[in-house]
């Protein structure tokens, strides 16, 4: 090496930039551990059976009939919109092994100032839901915090845009692309490749989620219900909340996938089971897990 024009100055700085460098893969790591990165799945490549059949749907409907004592969602034709059973192919790709939590969402809105998950009175009487709004007071955050003993319970009151917002500050932190599912992403994640009618089988069993069936009619800790784990080791795709896909439904709503705790039946609470709500709607029912490529 020669020193002929900067001497041994040179040579030090090249030492010290190439030692700087070195050290940028330590620091993503770092950085991406100062966040809860969510647990993910592996989902394999290759096809499934997606949608439903004429069966699969009087299976739902004869379920809610049961559960209910009336025929509202046939009446009203909920399940005539599913996609129709057949053969999808998805590339691999890797999804949150349960839906984000409060405490996950929390790091987001401390960090970021966005935000926390609430709803005003007249907003919600503005969506015209059967719940009435002293209900949305246990889910809702006080001064940026989660409420008190929910902090691994879903996160709730997020519209479409919130947990966009957190799937861009994820990746930001971590150095990973996060996004929303599309609906055939989580449904495959949620039903396996065999098009079975629940996570865990054919045939509904309420002990296998939270749902109105026996819950406590609330959310609860997520991964509470380990036996209603989906093929691929997907928790609480049935029941506990709805979630946000990145698929569209009719222009400024986009569907939302699982059930909830409000639930019984329960025929939504299907993975073939789909509807869309506003993209700005802030439900007690609705949370979302994320995904990223492989």
């Amino acid at each position: 090496m020669s020193f002929a024009k900067d001497g041994p100055g040179r040579a030090v700085r090249w030492v010290l930039a190439a030692a700087v460098l070195s050290l940028f893969p330590a620091c993503q790591q770092m950085q991406a551990e100062a966040i809860d990165i969510p647990e993910t799945l592996v989902i394999s490549e290759g096809p499934f059976m997606a949608g439903s059949d004429s069966a699969e749907r009087e299976t739902g409907y004869r379920l809610d009939e049961a559960a209910y004592g009336h025929s509202v969602t046939r009446q009203n034709g909920w399940y005539d919109r599913e996609r129709p059973r057949g053969e999808q192919t998805l590339p691999a790709f890797a999804i949150t092994k349960t839906t984000i939590t409060n405490q996950q969402y929390a790091a987001f809105v401390a960090e970021t100032g966005h935000r926390a998950p609430d709803v005003t009175p007249g907003t919600w009487r503005g969506y015209g839901l059967i719940h009435p709004y002293e209900r949305t007071r246990r889910h809702a955050w006080d001064d940026g915090s989660p409420p008190a003993g929910r902090a691994q319970h879903p996160v709730v009151l997020v519209s479409h845009a919130d947990a966009l917002a957190y799937a861009a500050w994820m990746s930001r932190k971590s150095g990973v692309t996060w996004r929303l599912p599309s609906e055939l992403e989580w449904e495959k994640a949620a039903r396996g490749a065999d098009g079975r009618l629940f996570p865990w089988g054919d045939d509904f069993d309420q002990s296998r989620l939270n749902s109105h069936d026996q819950g406590p009619f609330d959310t609860l800790p997520v991964g509470r219900f380990p036996e209603g784990h989906s093929p691929y080791g997907l928790l609480d795709a049935a029941g506990q909340v709805f979630e946000w896909t990145s698929s569209p439904g009719n222009p400024g709503r986009y569907l939302v996938k699982g059930g909830s705790w409000d639930d019984k039946g329960c025929g939504v609470c299907r993975p073939a089971a789909r509807h869309a709500r506003p993209e700005t709607l802030k439900h007690i029912l609705i949370g979302f897990r994320l995904v990223r490529d492989l």
